[in-house]
């Protein structure tokens, strides 16, 4: 395997993850585990025992400085979990013989409680083992010295280390905006459902979710509007009348047709202007006496690029001109409605 292959092993797998993420992640837990362990050290009955750290604030440490924004390395969740899980250990151990069985019902004990409490938080699964292994020698005070302060320690690391390197923790959300109004996406109700019907776990926050899916939804919308050209949206067949027309044959026309504006065109079928209710109201022998600047655009122009001139200009039609500017089509407000509900069929 090539060089530059196996390289491509060593990519980050958490969605969003770079790679100068993953070097900052190292660094933060390499500063975190340190003044953890140099405070418990300190802090230690017996000043010989300077590494007073326990084993699950290393699992803690990858939560916390790789994966900030998990609902399970936030603040509550490192620290409650990880005491809540020795307390059970502890607990366990000075009223059960240390045995197979008693392992596996301090780990499921504090799978229990957390998800209880709310501070969910993997390395406590192991926080309940080392407060059952250390529960014969250890007094009751064991998950807060030196399992509580260590954790304290470690989470005030990641906070202030976040804060240099540009991250946001505790992680907290942003409120997505609430779009019940717009029927051709999703809602709150739909995500829950869909989340049901998977029926699997995801290591996110359910505001986080909707708020990645909302801008890959954005991003969908916006990639397929600038890819959809006039071409696609135009419709064929416009109606035209000839500058030499009279005022009355435009009117006719546009009663005829239901449209709001016609195509006035030249001799040569090129695309002279534009004619509507409003210019007919005023008297003149020919439609060119008439007619307003009309809005062309060329068939490959992006159509989201007509939105601007719906918008501001008040446009009610644009018409599609090919290289000698005779009409091919025209995009009109309804075409876009149209391009917009297509989600509700």
């Amino acid at each position: 395997m090539p060089v530059f292959a196996r390289l491509r092993l060593f990519r980050p797998i958490l969605a969003g993850a770079t790679a100068q993420d993953r070097g900052l992640a190292c660094l933060g837990a390499l500063l975190g585990i340190g003044l953890s362990a140099l405070i418990g050290g300190l802090a230690a009955a017996d000043m010989s025992h300077l590494m007073w750290i326990v084993p699950p604030m290393g699992a803690s440490a990858v939560l916390l400085f790789a994966v900030p924004a998990s609902p399970m390395a936030q603040p509550w969740a490192t620290i409650g979990g990880n005491v809540v899980s020795s307390l059970i250990g502890v607990l366990v151990a000075h009223n059960m013989p240390l045995s197979a069985w008693s392992a596996g019902i301090v780990v499921a004990s504090a799978i229990g409680a957390m998800s209880l409490l709310r501070c969910l938080h993997p390395p406590g699964g192991a926080a309940a083992l080392v407060g059952l292994f250390a529960g014969h020698s250890s007094s009751l005070l064991f998950p807060i010295f030196p399992v509580g302060l260590n954790a304290v320690v470690l989470v005030a690391s990641a906070w202030l280390y976040h804060r240099l390197s540009g991250h946001t923790y505790p992680h907290v959300a942003n409120p997505a905006a609430d779009r019940r109004d717009t029927p051709w996406t999703f809602n709150r109700t739909d995500m829950a459902v869909a989340l049901e019907e998977i029926g699997e776990t995801f290591d996110i926050d359910a505001g986080d979710l909707e708020n990645l899916v909302r801008k890959i939804e954005e991003r969908a919308l916006a990639r397929t509007y600038h890819e959809l050209s006039c071409t696609d949206l135009m419709t064929v067949g416009i109606i035209s009348v000839k500058d030499t027309s009279f005022p009355n044959e435009a009117r006719e026309l546009l009663v005829a047709h239901d449209v709001r504006r016609l195509a006035v065109v030249d001799r040569n079928g090129c695309i002279a202007g534009v004619v509507g209710l409003r210019e007919l109201v005023r008297h003149a022998a020919h439609v060119a006496e008439i007619m307003s600047e009309a809005s062309t655009a060329s068939p490959n122009l992006p159509a989201i690029e007509l939105l601007e001139r719906f918008a501001r200009d008040r446009v009610h039609a644009v018409f599609v001109v090919d290289e000698m500017q005779r009409p091919v089509g025209v995009v009109t407000e309804a075409d876009w409605l149209a391009v917009l509900t297509r989600g509700l069929n």
